[in-house]
């Protein structure tokens, strides 16, 4: 039997350093990896603290066309889910770190959901699921 994960997922930003505050501070991501690359690159890991899902690889832009790609990876679709197990302590901790809502908490039939948005544009869901 073979047995696969996602595990990482790019994001193409504006600056390492930038969008690493963003996710490790305002979101409270772990760091995982920080390390210098060839050429000016680095290769920065982050991941929600706690989970076992996919973690993000920050890639700054090096060209016009992966600059153009920032903010708008899918689309203007929300792209990116963050599951909580406590969404009132996650949101308003969020709020007060500065992370904009898009709109307000609402109630669906599959749990509790807002969408928020990262410096960049880039759309998240931020989740609990419904017990059940």
């Amino acid at each position: 039997m073979t047995i696969q994960s996602l595990f990482l997922v790019t994001l193409v930003v504006d600056d390492y350093d930038r969008a690493k505050a963003f996710y490790c501070g305002a979101l409270g991501f772990d760091c995982l990896e920080d390390e210098k690359q060839p050429a000016g690159k680095r290769w920065v890991v982050v991941k929600p603290r706690g989970g076992d899902g996919a973690a993000f690889l920050l890639a700054q832009a090096a060209n016009e066309v992966q600059r153009a790609a920032i903010g708008n990876q899918t689309g203007g679709r929300v792209g990116f889910f963050l599951k909580t197990d406590d969404f009132a302590r996650d949101h308003a901790a969020m709020l007060a770190a500065g992370v904009r809502f898009l709109e307000e908490p609402r109630h669906e039939v599959y749990g509790t959901v807002a969408v928020f948005a990262d410096p960049y544009g880039n759309s998240f869901d931020l989740i609990q699921h419904a017990a059940g």
